[in-house]
């Protein structure tokens, strides 16, 4: 199972799958879901649902694409990422309100939610174990153990294909 990462969605709708000349990604990413192998969860559709595009649309829509994430295991999840977090920010010199900023956002519930359900999150976020600035979401996943790919990774995987008809 694959979570996205609200940066994923924006940036396929801004730029190389906007919904107006590439509806395919936006029915693929639909019929996975129904499949069983892509989700996000709430606090990315928090997220979306904040603009007033068609991207709000999609996922008011859609809202069985966006897991809960009040279950016990991911609450207990988040504890133990928010703690991690928290020791970090302590121990590493990391900019003063990078651990705010990081539980403020949906990105530590996505981590809880993947490490609950050994799912793979979907990011444009890059593996940076020097930046000091923010908390990013594939330097946690790799403290945890949690697998990350990036949009094209996620295609290739599951084997995508937008062909357009003859």
């Amino acid at each position: 199972m694959y979570l996205i990462d609200a940066n994923v969605f924006i940036e396929a709708k801004n730029k190389y799958y906007n919904m107006s000349f590439c509806p395919a990604f936006w029915d693929w990413l639909l019929r996975e879901c129904a499949g069983q192998h892509i989700f996000s969860i709430q606090g990315i559709y928090d997220e979306l649902v904040t603009g007033n595009d068609e991207l709000r649309t999609w996922a008011m829509n859609n809202r069985h694409f966006f897991l809960p994430v009040s279950d016990e295991d991911t609450q207990r999840n988040l504890a133990t990422v928010a703690a991690h977090v928290a020791e970090r920010q302590q121990n590493v010199p990391m900019a003063a309100i990078a651990m705010a900023e990081f539980l403020r956002g949906a990105d530590t519930w996505l981590i809880a939610k993947a490490i609950t359900t050994g799912a793979t999150i979907v990011t444009h976020e890059r593996l940076d174990l020097q930046c000091k600035r923010k908390f990013l979401i594939p330097n946690v996943c790799n403290h945890f153990g949690v697998r990350y790919v990036d949009t094209f990774a996620l295609l290739q995987q599951l084997n995508a294909s937008f062909i357009l008809a003859a």
